[in-house]
């Protein structure tokens, strides 16, 4: 089992503003592979890549950056896969050689072995996390570099109303574990409150209040200077509830009037990065994180697997 990752900040190394590399365009699928190339009747299985091992479907779709797990597997449930042909089925398992097709168009199954990218967002207030929004608000996902064969996921949310550092990545493997309670990845915000946050008051947020999801509490709370309409805190808490922080403060009778995430596990808000903009990780900074999550660390070039020492420092 890996090791926790760091949760010291991390800082890339160029934080140059909305940096866009180009994606690698998908491979271009040959006359030979198109249906209508094939005789009537059952899809032949392809042969399948010597030592090739069969993995969960909903996990390679993932891993080809096309969405998280959980989009994935309700695209198998709702009939949007096949394999080899064949509707694809909750919990079936595939491998590379197998022809994967989503909303009938070919998956590059050879994308997951490329190094995924993974791009840090200042997120302004009044952008909405979603790709799909019926008041047609403005999303974050308009502000970031375009892709080719992949597409970005959201390591978690922010709402509508607060602003931030905001992780984004085209692995849906990265994704979950970034996310995953198990990895107990701290969130540090800086809150700006309105009303007096008592000595009593700020014991409880730190032992912990009743939500209507269940017990919560802050890891560390702290004063950050101001006083009163403008009195800052820096709070951590290692879970990304809806609302949590906004919560916590009013369980205790306290409003927040700004709130910004500062910090998310390994990651720092560059101090450069302006709202709105964006910076990418280098290919080495990526294969630090994902050798830090236990995940196969791939050159960026050659896609073969390369051996990155783990690190094995512990939460704070």
């Amino acid at each position: 089992m890996p090791s926790k990752p760091r949760n010291t900040p991390f800082r890339p190394a160029t934080p140059d503003s909305r940096r866009s590399r180009a994606g690698r365009a998908a491979s271009a699928e040959s006359p030979a592979e198109r249906e209508d190339a094939r005789p009537a009747g059952r899809a032949r299985r392809p042969p399948r890549p010597a030592g090739a091992k069969p993995e969960r479907l909903h996990k390679l779709l993932a891993q080809s950056g096309l969405g998280s797990r959980r989009e994935m597997e309700e695209a198998i449930a709702a009939g949007r896969v096949t394999v080899n042909g064949e509707t694809a089925r909750i919990g079936q398992s595939a491998a590379t050689g197998d022809r994967i097709k989503l909303n009938g168009r070919l998956v590059n199954m050879k994308f997951f072995q490329r190094l995924p990218r993974v791009l840090i967002y200042h997120k302004p207030e009044g952008e909405i996390v979603s790709r799909d929004d019926p008041e047609h608000r403005p999303s974050v996902f308009a502000a970031l570099p375009r892709l080719s064969g992949a597409r970005w996921i959201a390591v978690g949310r922010l709402d509508f109303n607060t602003s931030g550092i905001l992780l984004f990545t085209t692995s849906g493997e990265l994704a979950n574990r970034l996310m995953h309670p198990r990895y107990e990845l701290a969130r540090e915000y800086a809150v700006r409150v309105l009303g007096d946050l008592t000595s009593e008051a700020q014991r409880r947020l730190l032992q912990g209040v009743d939500l209507d999801d269940g017990p919560a509490r802050f890891l560390t709370l702290e004063e950050a200077g101001g006083d009163g309409a403008n009195h800052w805190y820096r709070v951590c808490l290692s879970e990304g509830r809806n609302r949590e922080v906004r919560r916590l403060f009013e369980a205790v009778g306290v409003t927040v009037s700004r709130l910004m995430r500062v910090r998310y596990g390994p990651f720092a808000l560059p101090p450069r990065l302006r709202r709105g903009q964006s910076v990418e990780l280098d290919e080495k900074e990526v294969q630090r994180l994902m050798a830090d999550f236990g995940l196969p660390v791939f050159d960026g070039a050659a896609g073969a697997p390369r051996s990155v020492k783990r690190n094995r420092s512990g939460n704070p």
